[in-house]
């Protein structure tokens, strides 16, 4: 018997709880893993509230690190001992062991230690399809990036930075308009005392942004629009102030053409190779030093709820990790 965080109900932190659970032996195309670090993102609240429905009762969490234990029927390119992460993979990352699908696994590169590979498969191949496909930042361009101090935002500002971008950055605080700054952000706006929308005029000359890339939702989004050039592009990839709400389409028209996404890491690494592609990426610019990862708070598995209560509240920067 192992243990795992689960919920049988939706709701606050509370519903959450740590409880055995039996793992058993990986079926065809499994491997069984035990985790060594586990990542907290922003979904696993949407996932344990019910804005994403889970079949109850369920695990939580669909990124970390660890050991393969054992390997099922048809899985040939992983092997007990193998150090692997995953970062998109169905719910049940909250557990000391765990049979997950085979092909949702990456092994970890030497350099790459256990904690920042639990924090980085996630966030960082939500950053790749965000700058490298959704839309593909090059050098020259101005961007805006909301909740910069975040997990993503930290990543994604150091990645874009590399690419020789211009990056424009929102937070909530002067704390965390430091943290950007030294992640990557050319420009902080501290949205409670300052509107961005008019900060981003007059850095960019009237000339406004290519791409906006919004984790924020109700807070923002319509602001967000109206920071983008003709032809721009408002990647919506998370709702952490509530949902947007209805959009009116012909408001895209009288802003400039717009486009509208509202991008998830699944598709994008649905495929195996997608996947494995993006992973090679991350690694690289990871292991180049250009994107440093950092692990700005820990907390044990078994006060997962703790974890989620300090996430809600914005009282955590960067990336948290839950160790096993």
């Amino acid at each position: 018997m192992t243990h795992a965080i689960r919920f049988h109900k939706t709701g606050g932190p509370e519903v959450l709880v740590w409880e055995q659970v039996e793992v058993g032996k990986p079926g065809p195309g499994e491997a069984r893993i035990r985790h060594t670090a586990v990542g907290l993102n922003f979904v696993d609240i949407y996932n344990r509230s019910g804005l994403y429905p889970a079949q109850l009762p369920s695990g939580l969490g669909s990124e970390a690190a660890g050991v393969v234990e054992e390997v099922g029927p048809g899985v040939t390119d992983l092997k007990p001992g193998d150090r692997v992460a995953y970062g998109a993979s169905p719910l049940g990352a909250y557990s000391e062991a765990r049979l997950i699908p085979a092909d949702r696994l990456l092994k970890v590169p030497e350099g790459v230690d256990d904690k920042t590979a639990a924090a980085m498969m996630l966030k960082g191949l939500t950053t790749q399809y965000l700058i490298r496909q959704t839309y593909r930042v090059k050098a020259g361009d101005t961007i805006l990036l909301h909740a910069a101090a975040g997990g993503v935002g930290l990543i994604l500002g150091q990645w874009a930075k590399h690419l020789g971008a211009t990056v424009i950055g929102t937070v909530s605080n002067d704390e965390k308009a430091k943290l950007a700054k030294a992640h990557g952000c050319d420009h902080v706006i501290i949205y409670t005392r300052e509107d961005f929308v008019k900060r981003v005029d007059e850095i960019t000359g009237g000339k406004k942004v290519p791409v906006v890339y919004d984790s924020v939702g109700k807070d923002t989004f319509l602001k967000s629009l109206d920071c983008l050039a003709p032809l721009g592009v408002a990647a919506l990839f998370g709702q952490s102030s509530g949902a947007v709400e209805p959009l009116n389409l012909g408001l895209l028209a009288q802003k400039g053409s717009l486009y509208v996404t509202r991008p998830t890491l699944f598709t994008y690494a649905a495929k195996r190779e997608n996947l494995v592609a993006m992973a090679n990426e991350l690694f690289d610019v990871v292991k180049s030093g250009a994107v440093k990862i950092e692990v700005r708070q820990t907390y044990a598995l078994k006060d997962a709820a703790k974890a989620h209560a300090d996430l809600a509240a914005r009282k955590t920067t960067g990336s948290t990790v839950l160790l096993v």
